[in-house]
């Protein structure tokens, strides 16, 4: 693959890769600096929400340090589109054939979203080799991941979808985790209210978490 920044330079940057919701535009940037303050630099804005692409604009102008890359992106018009607003990786909850060879053309990074042997098969014969477990808990968490490493080896995996403090070491544990994927640093309550010292607090006892645990 011709990208720019590689996969495996996304799940090195940062021991967390935030799944960051913005529904207001203004919350983008003062919730960009909580995360960095808290040690993350890697963004994932999900297309969720009508304001995801200005705001992936938004901090691609204004952090320009961090990675900010786009989430939720299940078409190659919105690959392109995230691409335009200046995304330099991009992540998919699923992998369609077209998906996936659109993006291998391109010169930004897909991050495949795959739950089972046979999709993640079908990506790494299109040349994916870094992942994303989606939803990671629901289709059987570590262990599951665990004995899929074993006969794909070649893989490695960021694992996203009901992922938290209560069970990460249960995933970090696991040789093809390079990174994970959550959202629990970043609660609903704590935007809505503007609590941005409660983000960066939970940013950093996330870090430190993922940090102890891999030693």
């Amino acid at each position: 693959m011709k990208w720019k920044l590689q996969p495996a330079e996304v799940f090195s940057a940062s021991p967390v890769v935030p799944v960051m919701v913005i529904k207001k535009l203004e919350d983008a940037l003062p919730m960009a600096k909580a995360l960095q303050a808290g040690g993350i630099n890697v963004f994932e804005i999900t297309l969720r929400s009508s304001v995801a692409l200005d705001a992936i604009k938004l901090l691609s102008k204004e952090v320009p340090d961090a990675l900010v890359g786009a989430g939720t992106v299940l078409s190659a018009e919105q690959f392109d589109q995230a691409v335009a607003a200046g995304a330099k990786f991009v992540i998919s909850p699923g992998a369609t054939p077209a998906l996936l060879k659109h993006a291998a053309a391109s010169d930004v990074a897909l991050i495949p979203g795959t739950a089972t042997p046979s999709e993640m098969m079908q990506a790494l014969e299109l040349g994916y080799d870094h992942l994303k477990f989606f939803p990671a808990e629901i289709n059987g968490g570590a262990a599951a991941l665990k004995a899929i490493s074993a006969a794909l080896p070649q893989l490695s995996f960021c694992p996203t979808g009901g992922v938290s403090p209560k069970n990460v070491a249960s995933y970090l544990a696991v040789k093809c985790v390079k990174t994970i994927g959550g959202s629990w640093m970043i609660p609903s309550d704590a935007v809505e209210a503007g609590d941005w010292a409660k983000v960066e607090q939970l940013t950093a006892e996330a870090v430190a978490l993922v940090k102890s645990l891999r030693g």
